[in-house]
């Protein structure tokens, strides 16, 4: 019987893997290639991150809206901006619907300058400061949702990286090894294709998280426009000085 030399079988197990290991995660990932496992671990952690940003802007978002809501159904039934603005003493951190009624109601009690201004020119104006509040807000919401969009479009790439790299590794150690039987190529392979699956695992969330954010901040800022609207004239009675 051929005693196989120990370098051949030393070779062949650090190479090719363990033919007996079971395919499980753990042990997919304890006997991958050290570049394989890098990309895992890069992967990992981009995905942890990723529904943290996820988790975060579904929050903060959920809270603007509900407070949306408030401001406009006060909006509609207001007849004058002490009425409009019957919160106003409270604190509008995180609730961007009060910080950019807050920023009409300062500037409506500004004075207008030396000139003259028409009723339209001053409403004008107090819109005008609302809406830079908003846009101010709404940048302040899409922090870090760039990152969603770079996650679901690199993950897989990334991913497939780990698939080249563990696969062209598995195939030296076939060669070096001289066994194509399915038992030693298998877990090789099956440790490549790990990184395939770990990157659509952390991109799918992340494309589909910033599809939603990204129409939900639209709709968002479509509300918002109406409510300047509306809040605009009633501030623009709102007497300078006031």
């Amino acid at each position: 019987m051929r005693t196989i030399p120990a370098q051949e079988m030393i070779l062949q197990r650090l190479i090719v893997n363990d033919p007996a290991a079971p395919l499980s995660i753990v042990k997919l990932f304890l006997n991958a290639d050290p570049v394989v496992k890098g990309v895992l671990v890069l992967l990992l952690f981009a995905s942890v991150w990723s529904w943290a940003v996820i988790i975060d802007k579904l929050w903060r978002l959920g809270a603007a809206s509900r407070s949306a809501r408030e401001h406009e159904a006060r909006a509609a039934a207001a007849r004058s901006a002490r009425e409009l603005l019957a919160t106003e003493a409270q604190s509008h951190d995180g609730d961007p619907a009060g910080l950019m009624l807050s920023a009409g109601w300062a500037e409506s009690t500004a004075e207008p300058g030396l000139e003259a201004e028409t009723a339209g020119e001053r409403r004008d104006r107090i819109e005008r400061a609302m809406r830079l509040a908003l846009n101010a807000e709404l940048r302040r919401l899409e922090v870090r949702l760039p990152f969603l969009a770079t996650l679901g479009s690199a993950a897989p790439f990334i991913g497939l990286f780990g698939t080249v790299w563990g696969i062209m590794r598995s195939f030296e150690g076939i060669a070096a090894a001289n066994n194509t039987s399915l038992a030693v190529v298998a877990p090789g392979i099956a440790e490549a294709l790990f990184a395939t699956a770990m990157g659509l695992a952390a991109a799918i969330p992340a494309v589909v998280a910033y599809n939603k954010i990204t129409v939900d901040l639209g709709r968002f800022a479509g509300r918002m426009q109406g409510l300047i609207g509306r809040s605009g004239g009633l501030l623009a009675r709102t007497p300078a000085g006031a």
